[in-house]
């Protein structure tokens, strides 16, 4: 009887082109034999780039402003201070699990941002890196739960990756990174599933962790430093793991290995509230000391025409009358503001006085719907080689390291794919795909009907 064709997908966040294709495929050969034996190439990233919404973006077919997910956190009712965190209940659309199981295929989800709070599925869930801890409801069925535990008693869902202590965060990496995977091979093996999906959230801390290492471009980077070898070695570790698991699998199975954004270099931070203070456009009572959050500085909010949040990407709001509690702009002077304060932001060079090639958009000309709590203006700095730090009370908008602790890179616009069957050879390297093309290719391979609003394209293989 020949074997129904099922779906791996591997997760490798913040995986990049240059490092997964190019410095460490040769540390890589169970990856570098999947790519002979499929297509595979560059992915380009959603837009914001961000770990959510993009896992999110890739597993239903829609995009940030369809989700109405623009990072981790949104702004609440237009308020100054109050906001709400994207958790599971925040995803409205059909995700690839849910629309298999229409069809009665069932699924094995491991990690993927964001499924915290579990919710039912047609197969087994356990939530990701948003989880408080293992004494919440991080499986579906519940039951799941003690199963879990059993396998791996002391399941983790993150580590603490910004801090000083690289040796030990070494160490804390690889637990996590083993017990991840050591859960996906015993639920691989020991559950009924067509689709399997899994995030390695590991591999995006290595990247922030330890990114000025290994780049030999990054500003901070020194010659020969104790930890120059340390992400060619994660990236070895990787790809055994993903060798154990490929054990596991049938002749007619398919393997995708894919990431959500990819990485770079960060050349530094910009203060985007101190900028906007500058430039004359949001006013302090009183002077905040260093670090300290917008939601706790004394704001002058009636001489204020604008605030942001920082990210990897900085996230600009506009004090409009009548949607603020203290607007000021005028409703119908919103659009001239808007334009007024990209052409501002966009003359902001670096600390060097060098010109930034800063990208800014309006969410409605990224997307057609605009859901949720958007923000007037997304700002990528420096075409988002500058993060932006949201904190205020600093003499200069310019910091040297990351405003909540220890980061080298910053997330760029191409991550990865592979697309393999283990039975032919292929070994194509493709043009630039979509992140929107995952789920129309997953559904393709399954023999699922298509929805007809998705915007992806089937990536042929």
């Amino acid at each position: 009887m020949t074997q129904k064709k099922r779906v791996l997908v591997i997760g490798l966040d913040c995986a990049t082109p240059k490092t997964l294709f190019e410095d460490f495929i040769e540390h890589c050969p169970n990856i570098r034999n999947l790519m002979d034996n499929g297509v595979y190439g560059k992915l380009r990233s959603s837009d914001p780039p961000i770990t959510v919404p993009a896992w999110m973006i890739m597993s239903t077919g829609r995009n940030a402003g369809e989700l109405g997910l623009y990072g981790f956190r949104h702004r609440k009712g237009n308020s100054y201070s109050d906001f709400w965190v994207a958790n599971s209940q925040s995803v409205k659309e059909l995700k690839i699990w849910d629309i298999i199981a229409k069809k009665g295929l069932k699924s094995i989800i491991v990690g993927v941002p964001p499924t915290f709070p579990a919710q039912p599925i047609n197969g087994n869930l356990i939530t990701g890196f948003i989880t408080p801890d293992t004494l919440s409801q991080f499986t579906f069925p519940p039951e799941l739960k003690e199963e879990i535990l059993h396998v791996v008693k002391d399941y983790e869902f993150d580590v603490k990756f910004r801090t000083d202590n690289k040796e030990q965060l070494l160490i804390d990496l690889y637990k996590l990174t083993r017990k991840h995977f050591e859960v996906v091979k015993y639920l691989i093996m020991n559950k009924e599933w067509d689709y399997c999906q899994f995030v390695i959230i590991g591999l995006d801390r290595f990247h922030h962790a330890f990114w000025k290492y290994y780049d030999k471009s990054h500003h901070k980077y020194e010659p020969g430093n104790i930890f120059e070898s340390a992400m060619k070695k994660f990236y070895n570790f990787l790809d055994n793991q993903i060798g154990d698991l490929l054990k596991l699998l049938n002749k007619n199975d398919v393997v995708i290995i894919a990431s959500d954004h990819g990485a770079k270099a960060m050349k530094g931070c910009l203060c985007v509230n101190m900028a906007l203070e500058q430039l004359g456009l949001l006013k302090f009572k009183e002077k905040p000391t260093a670090k300290t959050r917008l939601e706790d500085a004394e704001i002058d909010w009636k001489n204020t025409y604008a605030w942001g949040w920082g990210g990897y990407y900085a996230r600009v709001f506009l004090n409009v009358k009548g949607r603020e509690s203290t607007g000021i702009i005028e409703p119908e002077e919103y659009e001239k503001w808007r334009e007024k304060l990209i052409a501002l932001l966009k003359q902001i060079t670096d600390d060097k006085g060098e010109p930034m090639d800063t990208k800014i958009y309006k969410p409605e000309d990224l997307y057609q719907i605009v859901r949720g709590d958007a923000p007037d203006l997304m700002v990528y700095f420096d075409d988002l080689n500058w993060r932006s730090a949201g904190t205020v009370g600093y003499e200069s908008m310019y910091l040297d390291e990351n405003d909540t602790g220890p980061d080298d890179a910053v997330h760029d616009y191409y991550g990865i794919f592979v697309i393999s069957s283990l039975n032919r050879k292929i070994g194509k390297d493709l043009e630039v795909k979509s992140i929107l093309d995952i789920t129309p290719t997953i559904l393709n391979i399954l023999g699922i009907e298509i929805p007809e609003d998705l915007k992806g394209t089937i990536i042929e293989f």
